[in-house]
């Protein structure tokens, strides 16, 4: 951490993606539920940089899991939401120029890694409680389609609130010596 500032930073990032994954639930017949804290998530990445970002992203989901009644999928979600936050913070820093294009693959590809953590953590989850493989990948397809979507929305919803923040003069600045 480079100082008490990106600290503080990080901390409120943690906590936007906590909330926002806490604000709006749609429950899926799956088990989960689709949120909007998908695109703090890619923000996360994309703003503060992978490895502070990732663990702004990662802790504020687990929070979300724990607070909201899912914490047997908490330890994946701190995982599997920073290595999302991770991937799109690296491409957003090795892609060139500053487009809507460039975010919207930054999330793509964040978001896909999320599809797929989910669907084997899933997997794994339904392997731990008695079931074989097989039944457990099939149950585990269920999901597919939810996550897709609060992913699809999670890049959405990056694409609308980064040029915003990036109007924030003081913010602007912070990035700037950050990025």
């Amino acid at each position: 951490m480079k100082n008490t500032k990106s600290l503080v930073i990080a901390a409120l990032f943690a906590a936007l993606t906590c909330v926002t994954t806490m604000a709006i639930k749609i429950p899926t017949p799956a088990n989960g539920y689709i949120h909007p804290g998908d695109g703090m998530v890619l923000l996360c990445g994309i703003l503060l940089g992978p490895q502070i970002g990732g663990l702004a992203a990662g802790i504020g989901s687990m929070l979300a899991d724990v607070f909201s009644g899912y914490a047997s999928y908490a330890a994946g979600t701190l995982v599997i939401k920073a290595a999302s936050a991770v991937a799109a913070g690296v491409l957003y820093r090795v892609l060139p120029g500053k487009s809507r294009a460039r975010i919207a693959i930054c999330g793509l590809v964040g978001e896909a890694l999320m599809v797929g953590g989910y669907y084997l953590y899933e997997i794994g989850l339904g392997m731990a409680s008695g079931s074989n493989w097989a039944a457990s990948a099939i149950a585990a397809t269920a999901g597919l389609p939810f996550n897709v979507v609060q992913g699809a929305s999670g890049v959405l919803i990056a694409l609308v609130l980064f040029p915003v923040l990036q109007k924030i003069p003081a913010f602007r600045t912070w990035m700037g010596k950050n990025a």
